[in-house]
């Protein structure tokens, strides 16, 4: 016959040792214990044992530290960390090709996208271009994607103006000190770096996909709608969204003919031109087509690769025609750029420009959240685009390795006057169209950049800024995805409540909080079911069964409480309890504590509380609280049976009795 499953903690008394009390030990006559140790050494497993001066503990806690040491720092998860090692053996002639018309192709987009984004930063247009070629090199010896370029975007760039231009004091010459900017680079790598050393790419993953995708789209708004005044030609418009679009409503009187004229041109121009690469040529029978109609083919999809660096060329050379026929000043241009590579230097942890002096701890305190926020968006950008053309090429991507590549490529780009640098979507999407193979590509686009800023400076004065405005413009507009809000309708329509915040707060409140505000929310919803945990309540012979259909933690314990006790006192006639643990996987301090209050409540009020179907896992926490009176039953069977015959024989509790129980609670 099998042994009664019920099992009731807590009736009998633990004996414990007393203070002073003897240990069972033979002690020979000689003061030694028989291993030659003094008598007041012990060999209890809980005390440290003195050893020449070090403890045992000491010893295993240095021995494992060693052997830690060892097994991370080998040869093989070193040569790890490079992956370039990997894939460089293996590099080839027509590998080679592929990649250096990729990484040129590429340089043709990023050299007028970085002096556009130079101004969404609030920055020179030369810091566009110091931020775009030492993330490519870095990356090409870090990173685990072929296809991911590193540089200036969008987003990045509108953040950077939002954190550390905006709290920029000014030079003497009227432009903002970049002190500030270049610092926030650097922390920028260090948190990315870190992340990556520690593992800690998961926090991305509480960003959820509605509050990105909003976030993306009311940045892409306020980017696009801050370009207005550049392709209008308007001065004096305010950075925040509400001041700036009712300003550049009321300037829109003083609008610039000749800067809106080229601006839209130019913008026709660009989208135009961007169909050529998107064209789907039908042939039944490719090898039948001629290699006339196939170079030509190349070159349509080389000219819509390259409409940005085509547009903005062509604009500046219908400035230097006018200007050559008089009409000097009429288009605003991008003005003088400091020609050469940027000065190699330490970040500086100080801000002093003649007229305002600023410490580490002020820079620190004006940066605020975006020490935070920039790097985590640069992490999200880089592994969505990451993930996105991994999938699509068939390859796999490390998000580790990932994160210290962008940490590194920051750290190292704040050496070279850069403003913070991610992945970029529109460019790695150019760099997979083009055939890229490794990320070698990445090294062509960056010398290509460098070329630029050794040779091509003097001819950028000429390029109009309504021009960099209609490249910015149409840049951003296919990251304002309006279709995700019916697709988020007919797949969940409570994810509607995140994007739709986010999105309005963003716009309204101001992008750095609206990014603050959506996580908050996407946090709360996914913690609410778990402070709210679905409960079912079921009667059976006049005893109420309650079974929590999720596990059981803290933010739920007295909400459990409340709901069991109000549901047995309810219609006026108290019921007795059956706690039915079946779905519960863990309890921490907080539950077993509300299990004592709730275990006394119905105590006081003459009914019963027992626990059942717990698994021997929830079933030793519980044990090991030692809660006097509750009684584990192995089946829910079991426990109602138990009730029903004691039923007749349950007995109000007086309080005078309950006193010391709740004075112990």
């Amino acid at each position: 016959m099998a042994t009664s499953k019920r099992k009731t903690y807590g009736t009998q008394e633990e004996k414990e040792p007393l203070i002073g009390e003897q240990s069972h030990c033979t002690t020979p006559s000689n003061g030694l214990v028989a291993n030659g140790e003094p008598p007041w050494t012990t060999r209890d497993e809980n005390v440290e044992v003195e050893v020449g001066g070090q403890s045992s503990t000491s010893k295993q806690v240095q021995a494992k530290v060693k052997k830690c040491c060892r097994e991370t720092f080998t040869v093989q998860n070193v040569l790890s960390k490079f992956p370039i090692v990997k894939w460089l053996p293996k590099y080839r002639c027509d590998t080679f090709q592929s990649d250096i018309i990729a990484g040129l192709t590429v340089g043709l987009t990023v050299i007028p996208q970085g002096l556009a984004y130079a101004q969404v930063a609030n920055l020179p247009p030369q810091y566009g271009l110091y931020s775009a070629f030492v993330g490519c090199f870095v990356y090409c010896v870090l990173g685990t994607s072929k296809d991911i370029t590193l540089g200036p975007t969008a987003i990045l760039s509108l953040m950077t103006s939002m954190f550390a231009t905006s709290v920029s004091p000014e030079l003497p010459s009227g432009g903002k000190d970049p002190t500030i900017t270049i610092l926030l680079t650097f922390f920028c790598g260090v948190i990315q770096l870190v992340l990556g050393i520690l593992k800690l790419g998961i926090l991305v993953n509480f960003i959820s996909y509605p509050v990105i995708n909003a976030f993306t789209s009311a940045a892409a708004i306020t980017i696009g709608f801050g370009q207005i005044k550049n392709l209008l030609g308007l001065k004096k418009i305010p950075d925040d969204f509400l001041n700036m679009v009712y300003q550049t409503f009321k300037k829109l009187p003083e609008t610039s003919i000749w800067d809106m004229t080229m601006g839209l041109i130019s913008f026709v121009i660009v989208m135009l031109l961007k169909k050529l690469r998107d064209i789907k040529w039908s042939d039944a029978n490719v090898s039948e087509i001629p290699i006339s109609k196939i170079v030509l083919r190349k070159i349509l999809w080389l000219v819509g690769t390259a409409c940005n660096a085509i547009v903005v060329i062509s604009a500046a050379g219908v400035v230097v025609i006018l200007e050559d026929q008089g009409f000097n000043g009429t288009i605003a241009v991008t003005g003088h750029i400091k020609p050469g590579m940027p000065d190699v230097s330490f970040p500086k942890f100080e801000v002093d420009t003649g007229n305002v002096t600023l410490s580490t701890g002020q820079i620190f305190s004006r940066l605020g959240t975006g020490l935070a926020i920039v790097p985590l968006l640069a992490v999200v950008e880089t592994m969505a685009i990451g993930k996105a053309f991994a999938r699509i090429n068939k390859y796999k991507i490390d998000p580790t390795q990932e994160l210290i590549a962008i940490g590194v490529a920051n750290i190292a780009s704040s050496f070279f006057q850069s403003y913070p640098i991610t992945g970029s979507f529109s460019r790695t999407a150019v760099n997979s169209q083009t055939g890229v193979r490794t990320p070698m590509g990445g090294v062509w686009t960056g010398g290509l950049v460098i070329l630029a800023l050794c040779l091509l400076t003097p001819w950028f004065y000429y390029i109009p800024k309504s021009a960099l405005a209609a490249v910015i413009i149409s840049a951003i507009l296919p990251m304002i995805e309006y279709h995700t809000v019916v697709v988020l309708w007919k797949a969940n329509k409570f994810d509607l409540v995140p994007y739709f915040i986010t999105f309005l707060c963003s716009l309204l409140v101001g992008i750095e909080y609206g990014i603050l505000i959506g996580v908050g929310i996407s946090l709360l919803m996914i913690l609410y079911p778990t402070a709210r945990p679905k409960i079912k309540y079921s009667t059976n012979k006049g005893v109420l069964i309650v079974t929590p259909m999720q596990g059981l933690n803290f933010p739920a314990a007295e909400y459990i409480e409340i709901q069991a006790f109000e549901r047995s006192v309810e219609a006026g006639k108290s019921k007795n309890i059956i706690l039915n643990m079946e779905n519960l996987t863990d309890v921490d301090y907080t539950v077993i504590q509300s299990l004592k209050t709730l275990l006394c409540d119905c105590s006081y009020h003459g009914m019963k509380l027992v626990l059942a179907n717990g698994q021997p896992h929830v079933k030793k926490q519980i044990e090991s609280a030692d809660i006097k009176n509750l009684t584990i039953f192995t089946t829910l069977s079991e426990a109602l049976e138990e009730l029903v015959c004691q039923e007749e024989g349950v007995t109000t509790v007086e309080g005078n009795e309950l006193e010391p129980f709740m004075t112990h609670l």
